[in-house]
């Protein structure tokens, strides 16, 4: 069954909003590796929980989006395009990891779909 394992906040300043959760709840937080303006939230070692990130708002509506790993992207998207949502842009890959894809469930929530490369990818 498909999982939430992921979460992002969106943010107008992600740099701020990293100052913010971290003084707030102690969370870790780290810039992304790359240069962007991405920043990871990881969990504790001693008490594990769904990681997240910071990052760009979307839109003025994305505040938090929940991503949930799926087996095939195109067959997901697929679904939920006749499910009433709406695929709301390209799959985007993720080197390393896997590819992603924002999507709109019928009342406008924003979420996500990962499908992780496996060693055949």
């Amino acid at each position: 069954m498909p999982n939430v394992i992921y979460f992002e906040i969106g943010a107008d300043n992600p740099e701020d909003a990293a100052a913010f959760y971290s003084k707030v709840f102690n969370w870790k937080i780290e810039k992304a590796k790359d240069g962007s303006d991405y920043w990871h939230i990881l969990c504790d070692e001693d008490d594990p929980g769904i990681e997240g990130a910071l990052g760009a708002r979307h839109d003025e509506w994305n505040a938090i989006t929940n991503t949930i790993q799926v087996e095939s992207i195109n067959d997901c998207a697929k679904r939920v395009a006749e499910a009433g949502g709406r695929v709301l842009a390209p799959r985007i890959s993720i080197p390393d990891v896997g590819d992603v894809q924002y999507c709109y469930d019928p009342e406008g929530n924003a979420f996500a779909i990962m499908e992780y490369y496996t060693d055949d990818k």
